[in-house]
């Protein structure tokens, strides 16, 4: 038998040691970096194995016109949670459930057995009704949850919908204010933390963890209810009364650019939007859709050609005869025969398209482009607002005599209704452009302080203050003595222009009897508070003519905006021309300090109501001196004293 020695003994123990002391030395090494490195991340992933989490909305902020009316809120309006593991009985869950949402119970069966640590009923589980909701907290049922949910309501229902866009199932924007500004409407999810074993149920040893939701911060907008309620009224009425293809509204504050109001037609319900074509909620039409203007255009080839002093308004004159050949083209006016001589207040009163195109060859293709491009035209106002279009104009290589003239009245290039509001904006404010806004200011939910204001923002000044003044006075004129007559408020010194523009086919020609027929205007006229724009889309069964059509509404949304603002009536400014059919107005005579039975010289074309009881006039309704349609009626307050 072979005998080892006493040294490769040794060697062997040594050799066994020192392995052994590697293998420890490893270990030790690998405990000591996952305890001291890798133990936070080991820990949280142990955490994650082990915890599920209830999540919990926060609450989206409001939405809020100026004056802090509520036009977007959140209503309680709860979900359901199913944790598929702590369910015991699940055919008699599933048949409670399939009761409860009014979905089969077969399906709610693959929701209650569904594999997985936490389970959504979708849609019928999503912010269910206050009946369904009690329904479930009545039967409490293992693993069945209710999470703190809302949805969301719109208080003025089809009105100002555009603007405010709607959101979906799970409180995320989905268009207007609701999509732009989600970030900071929708807030930081919370949620609940829980421990549970290997089959998903709950270990009670261990403490729930809850952390609340962040609500979502409320935004105050730069809209007046209350003119916003007077333009979809007006806007209504026109529905009803011409039947157009569409319409749209939009009123502003010149002075900084803030959006007032802004409406359309057809409109939604943000609340049913599913319930309509996407086209119709998908499209604001004051900021998305482009047409030729029309003569609303012509004050920007007024406000350029007085910044250049190319005419004088009062002394220079046009001969017009009713047409003027360009470039092989003949361009009529639309009063057959012409005007004959005018002066150019006159061309601007009378919206002469020969005398514009006059004044657009004296600026050249170069200049008039260059004004309509800082006027804001071709690129987008930049609106916080989704879904801005930016028109089209003619490209410098393609501008000849023709596409200048036409150019000149407000045909042949594109624009959206914002665009044209802006402009004329800075034509009458002093020469100022701004960007439009919808978003004044953000809210803390809590304490309704501002914790974030946006300012004006001023894109650069167009003209002179003098050149501004002079086309405010010819707007004024327009409305007084000339097509924007039917805008004329008595009162309230109202400037404006009308515009009638035919609409291109699908074949690229001009549609016969379909007109945009358009009227913009401004009060008061020496001191600009609100610009209102209406454009009514091919209105049915009248005169395609915006004097006709649109003149009216826009001067009655002035008269009711101003009211409301607080803007007293005044008796300067120009009197209103009356021309047949008009009807002359009447005074209202002062009937204060008077006896009813002295009045029977002043009951000539009015119509008399008393309230009260006696025989003096203490006061009246209209006051002393206002201008009236004959036939109106004059409230009288009597007392015996």
């Amino acid at each position: 038998m072979k005998r080892v020695s006493t040294v490769i003994v040794k060697r062997r123990l040594v050799t066994v040691f020192l392995f052994g002391m590697l293998v420890f030395g490893i270990i030790i090494l690998r405990l000591g970096y996952v305890q001291f490195v890798s133990g936070k991340e080991l820990s949280n992933l142990a955490d994650e194995s082990w915890s599920r989490d209830i999540l919990f909305e926060p609450e989206r902020g409001r939405i809020v016109d100026k004056n802090g009316v509520i036009m977007g809120e959140n209503i309680t309006a709860p979900s359901i949670v199913i944790i598929p593991r702590q369910v015991k009985n699940k055919q008699e869950t599933a048949k409670n459930l399939a009761h409860i949402l009014q979905i089969s119970e077969t399906r709610a069966l693959e929701y209650v057995t569904k594999k997985s640590s936490t389970v959504d009923i979708r849609p019928e589980g999503k912010k269910i009704s206050k009946e369904q909701e009690e329904a479930i907290r009545s039967l409490n049922m293992p693993g069945i949850y209710l999470a703190k949910d809302s949805k969301r309501h719109y208080p003025f229902g089809h009105h100002l919908a555009h603007v405010l866009g709607f959101t979906g199932i799970d409180n995320q924007g989905l268009m207007g204010l609701e999509l732009y500004h989600d970030e900071l409407l929708k807030g930081k999810k919370g949620r609940l933390s829980y421990y549970s074993d290997a089959k998903g149920g709950k270990i009670e040893k261990h403490a729930d963890v809850y952390q609340p939701p962040t609500d979502g911060l409320d935004l105050k907008t730069t809209i007046d209810s209350r003119i916003q309620e007077i333009m979809e009224r007006e806007l209504d009425l026109a529905e009803a009364k011409y039947n157009p293809d569409g319409a749209i509204a939009i009123a502003v504050n010149p002075n900084d650019g803030s959006v007032l109001g802004m409406a359309s037609r057809p409109t939604f319900h943000p609340e049913a939007y599913q319930q309509v074509d996407p086209e119709v909620y998908g499209r604001n039409l004051p900021i998305w859709m482009t047409f030729e203007p029309g003569s609303t255009f012509k004050i920007i080839t007024l406000a350029a050609s007085l910044e250049e002093n190319l005419i004088d308004l009062k002394k220079d004159t046009y001969h017009d005869q009713g047409f003027v050949k360009v470039g092989g083209s003949r361009l009529r006016c639309w009063k057959s025969g012409g005007h004959g001589s005018q002066t150019f207040l006159e061309v601007v009163e009378n919206s002469c398209n020969p005398g514009f195109v006059h004044l657009g060859q004296l600026l050249g293709p170069d200049k008039l482009f260059s004004y309509i491009n800082k006027f804001g035209f071709g690129s987008k106002t930049g609106i916080d607002l989704q879904g801005e279009g930016t028109g089209i104009l003619f490209k410098r290589e393609n501008i000849g005599p023709v596409e200048l003239a036409t150019t000149s009245f407000g045909q042949g290039v594109s624009v959206t209704p914002i665009q044209q509001v802006m402009a004329v904006s800075a034509a009458i404010n002093g020469g100022y452009l701004y960007e439009p806004y919808v978003a004044k200011a953000w809210l803390d939910p809590q304490t309704g302080k501002e914790v974030k204001t946006y300012k004006p923002v001023l894109k650069e000044r167009v003209i002179s203050d003098k050149t501004s003044k002079e086309v405010r006075q010819a707007l004024e004129s327009v409305v007084a003595n000339g097509t924007g007559r039917p805008a004329y408020v008595d009162g309230y010194r109202v400037g404006g222009k009308t515009g009638t523009a035919q609409k291109v086919g699908r074949d690229g020609r001009y549609m016969a009897n379909n007109h945009i027929v358009s009227f913009i205007g401004f009060a008061p006229s020496d001191n600009p508070e609100i610009v209102v724009y209406v454009a009514i889309d091919n209105p049915k069964g009248t005169v395609q003519f915006g004097g006709v059509v649109a003149a009216p509404i826009v001067g009655q949304i002035i008269e009711d905006s101003l009211s409301i603002l607080g803007v007293e009536r005044r008796k300067d400014g120009l009197e209103k021309k009356t021309q047949w059919p008009d009807i002359p107005k009447v005074k209202v005579p002062d009937f204060r300090g008077k006896r009813l039975d002295e009045l029977v010289t002043d009951l000539t074309n009015l119509a008399l109501e008393v309230e009260g009881e006696g025989e003096i006039i203490l006061d009246q309704s209209p006051e002393a001196g206002v201008m009236v349609e004959q036939g109106s009626t004059i409230r009288l307050y009597v007392s015996d004293k």
